[in-house]
């Protein structure tokens, strides 16, 4: 089919073997190995999605967390060269 969008050539050896391999003993179903790497790439597009969402809930965390500790924290007595109290 005609199209201007860029073609892959995956051919079906090592380790994309062993993934088709695993993909047809979790989608028994599917009996085409072209549609069982379809599958494979959905289904490793939502692992790197969640992957990220993740990441980026940690980072929301970790700024909320320095956030609190900036009010809680008395930097200039921290940076003063005087001993503390």
């Amino acid at each position: 089919m005609p199209t201007t969008k860029p073609r892959y050539t995956v051919t079906d050896t090592a380790r994309t073997a062993e993934l088709l391999d695993l993909a047809a003993r979790a989608w028994p179903e599917v009996g085409d190995r072209r549609q069982l790497l379809m599958r494979l790439t959905e289904a490793g597009g939502r692992e790197i999605e969640r992957e990220f969402e993740q990441l980026e809930a940690r980072v929301t965390r970790q700024r909320d967390a320095l956030d609190r500790a900036r009010e809680r924290v008395d930097t200039k007595l921290l940076l003063d060269d005087r001993p503390w109290a």
